[in-house]
């Protein structure tokens, strides 16, 4: 194997893994998703169970303690899965420019 096919061959790993990882990362991401989803109907069925269990009084203030915790845990995990997104993306932009370095060198188009 001359030094042009290795170096095709070695972008093309290059390319296959880096779908890989992107494939990986955005299954990731859609979970953190997931999670978030049902972290939010969770919170929504124990809002409503506080409300059958208390009287009006003690259940407003406890549900409101509830509601602002779980908003705040939403925001959470909304932030974290925003960040695995934005990662994801920028793992993504780095191993294609570098696959696509790779091509460009292999074929000879980046001199």
């Amino acid at each position: 194997m001359d030094n042009s096919q290795k170096m095709s061959y070695d972008a093309g790993v290059a390319k296959g893994q880096t779908q890989e990882k992107a494939s990986t990362m955005m299954d990731k991401a859609g979970n953190v998703a997931q999670s978030a989803k049902e972290s939010l109907q969770n919170a929504g069925q124990t809002i409503q169970q506080t409300k059958m269990s208390y009287h009006a009084g003690e259940a407003k203030g406890q549900t409101q303690e509830k509601a602002s915790t779980m908003v705040d845990k939403a925001g959470n995990v909304a932030q974290s899965a925003k960040e695995s997104i934005q990662n994801a993306g920028q793992t993504i932009q780095q191993k294609a420019a570098g696959a696509a370095d790779a091509v460009k060198n292999a074929t000879g188009m980046n001199k």
